[in-house]
């Protein structure tokens, strides 16, 4: 520095006093130096945009920091289809991701929390991911390797190891809820280990040039940025009232209160009317930072003066803070300002010719203490001027409102259901969906594939709207499927209290609302009641829905509960379902051995009728009179309150009599000789793909 360099020509040339002489130039050099052009430090909207420009600033962090980063690598997007529906209602349905690297800090870093995507969590706090994606990231030491996704792309030794720059890589992040696009991203970085002081990070920045007088205040984080070095450290020290000195050959960083020299008033200021500075009207204070308890967006504290100000001086301060920390500082600047416009020029005798620039002095006789902004020596006299240097802050009380964070709710792990669907009229293969859910409340979808280990896995797409799965603690007893059960209740657990029920009326349940899966029958339900956490109680019951009547008895607590809804059911249909063939799917969640299987082998039920209903048996002249109602296929409108269309090829049934004898006829009505002993009465109706479940009675004669 020019410190040094003058101060040995001085000495070289006068001594003692020459030496004493140059120093000041060198002092003077160096203060023209440092104060330079405006500086263009860091500035907090520069913390919460992402980048991807060619030569942006990449800040150096300190302490735990919320950052945007810079892009600095990314593949096209990456896109992959899927086909659902069957005949003419197959769609392919395309999903996208995205392979790119973001750089987070020019100075090394120890880890990272949460990510936010577009203001929503994408990382929580627990290192949960709310998106699927492969990640990793890099501490900025000198020991790190090239990126293997980068090196596969790019090729071997063409990627650059990224030595000093610490950064994070996203591999395939999914982009459905981003709009297909890669999202604004910013980090929650923890550079070091604790908040760090004002002196250490200047000390850190300077690298040997800067050393701090004492620690200083405590900031939570920092992030440093700019053109030069000083630009870095004036944003941060400026807000706080620091100056600096000359440290032989480097800079002493100041702060606030600390060592003084006392000097005494030897005579009149002399002319130095450029030196003189009116006084200035004091104003409110706003400063901006980030702040801690809103996760560090942008927070303001203001100082106001009683009957208002004429201006307000607004200051930004691209550290973190909490709401105290940031209203001090207000108050810290505010008293400086009361304070700015008094400027005293004092003269000494020449004996005091090493009082440089950044002395902290006291005036005897008087209160208070200076800072020396600057000298002037002339006829053997030392002319100085001083600036007050506040004692007090300005009380600042903080506010601090209520934040509005993004929700951090964990996904837990994904179930998996695969289920054999009421088919409708027309289906020709069992109707196989699967059905998945999550163990806490912020699940929202899994990648679904369908195979085996042996042949390989294909990827249909994601799972539908999370299902509401859960387990049966107290099942359903005995009851009939023709009225309905008003004697037995089903109780469940869900797998989250986020998992909710709610009754429906009659008409809704008409029109097939709340049904749900238990075990192997389908039961409606009209009414839900909580009765403890994820716990409920079903009632109002409809049982035996869409022909499941067979599966009414051997209930047991533990079964399987879901509620089938068409918005939580993925169609599989890919390789095609066939009766009694193993369908094997899995479901891979966000995290990445969160992995689960699931299989079912479809008996084919829907692709039957029904069982008939309502089969009587009756004498009528002198005969046995059999009569019955058919049941469709599918969820069929009554529209014209007379007949249901069939939804097979033609009606036909199957009529077993006593186990032995067997009857095919075309409608519901069949006349036998009367029996003279207990007959045991089977009908079926026959459907295109098989025979349906059996509708019996016994008739007796002696009941006659």
């Amino acid at each position: 520095m020019a410190t040094v360099v003058l101060t040995v020509v001085g000495g070289a040339i006068a001594g003692p006093i020459g030496a004493a002489l140059g120093a000041m130039a060198g002092r003077a050099i160096d203060d023209q130096l440092f104060a330079g052009p405006p500086r263009e430090g860091p500035r907090l909207r520069e913390l919460q945009v992402q980048l991807s420009s060619y030569g942006a600033a990449i800040p150096k962090l300190f302490g735990t920091m919320r950052v945007a980063g810079t892009v600095i690598w990314a593949t096209d997007l990456r896109e992959a289809g899927t086909t659902s529906g069957k005949g003419s209602s197959r769609v392919r349905q395309y999903s996208y991701s995205a392979s790119f690297a973001v750089a987070l800090s020019a100075r090394p870093i120890r880890g990272i929390g949460r990510i936010w995507a577009e203001g929503k969590l994408l990382r929580g706090a627990a290192g949960d991911w709310k998106t699927r994606t492969g990640f990793r990231w890099y501490p900025g030491d000198e020991a790190q390797a090239p990126d293997p996704l980068i090196e596969s792309i790019v090729g071997i030794g063409n990627a650059p190891a990224h030595r000093g720059l610490a950064y994070a890589v996203f591999e395939d992040l999914a982009l459905a809820d981003f709009g297909n696009r890669i999202p604004s991203l910013t980090f929650e970085v923890m550079a070091d280990d604790a908040p760090v002081p004002v002196g250490r990070i200047a000390e850190a920045l300077g690298d040997g040039a800067i050393r701090a007088e004492t620690a200083g205040p405590v900031l939570i984080g920092y992030a440093a940025s700019g053109a030069r070095v000083r630009d870095a450290v004036a944003a941060l020290v400026d807000p706080l009232g620091g100056w600096y000195a000359p440290d032989g050959e480097g800079t002493l960083l100041r702060i606030g209160g600390g060592p003084v020299r006392t000097i005494r008033d030897d005579g009149p200021a002399g002319e130095a009317p450029e030196w003189r500075r009116p006084p200035t009207t004091p104003s409110d204070v706003a400063i901006a930072y980030h702040d801690v308890a809103r996760d560090y967006q942008a927070g303001v504290q203001q100082v106001l003066r009683p009957g208002g100000a004429r201006s307000m001086l607004r200051v930004e301060l691209p550290a973190v803070l909490d709401a105290a920390g940031a209203a001090k500082i207000a108050g810290d600047i505010a008293a400086r300002a009361v304070l700015a416009g008094e400027v005293r020029t004092v003269v000494l005798d020449w004996r005091a010719i090493d009082v440089a620039p950044g002395d902290r002095v006291t005036i005897a006789g008087e209160a208070g203490s200076w800072r020396v902004r600057r000298t002037r020596i002339e006829a053997m006299r030392m002319t100085i001027e001083l600036v007050r240097i506040a004692a007090a802050t300005l009380p600042a009380p903080a506010a601090v409102g209520q934040p509005r964070l993004a929700a951090d709710v964990v996904a837990g792990r994904t179930r998996l259901m695969l289920v054999e669907l009421p088919a409708d009229a027309g289906d020709s293969v069992p109707a196989i969906a699967a059905a998945a859910a999550g163990t806490q409340a912020g699940w929202r979808r899994a990648m679904l594939l369908t195979g085996d280990d042996a042949g390989g896995w294909s990827e249909i797409g994601d799972s539908a709207a999370p299902a509401v799965i859960g387990t049966v603690t107290v099942p359903p007893g005995p009851a009939s499927a023709l009225i309905e059960d008003r004697t037995n209740g089903v109780e469940v657990a869900l797998l989250h209290d986020a998992m909710t029920l709610t009754g429906i009326d009659a008409a809704a349940i008409d029109r097939g609302g709340n049904a749900a899966l238990i075990g192997d029958e389908i039961v409606q339900f009209a009414r839900a009641e909580r009765i403890g956490a994820a716990r409920w109680r079903l009632s109002g019951l409809w049982r035996g829905r869409r022909g499941t009547a067979a599966a009414m008895a051997g209930h047991v607590a533990g079964e399987a509960f879901f509620l089938l809804d068409a918005a939580t059911l993925r169609r599989i249909d890919e390789p095609v379902p066939a009766v009694g063939r193993t369908v094997t799917a899995m479901a891979v969640g966000i995290a990445a051995d969160d992995v689960t299987t699931a299989t079912i082998v479809p008996a084919g039920r829907g692709l039957v009728p029904p069982a008939p209903v309502h089969l009587t048996a009756e004498m009528r002249e002198n005969m046995l009179e059999l009569r019955w109602i058919r049941c469709a296929r599918g969820v069929v409108a009554w529209r014209d309150g007379v007949e249901v269309p069939i939804g097979e090829e033609r009606e036909a049934y199957r009529v077993t009599l006593g186990g032995t004898r067997t009857i095919e006829i075309a409608e519901p009505l069949l006349r036998v000789a009367l029996p003279t002993m207990p007959l045991t009465i089977e009908v079926r109706q026959i459907g295109i793909h098989g025979p349906s479940g059996a509708a019996t009675t016994i008739y007796r004669p002696e009941t006659r």
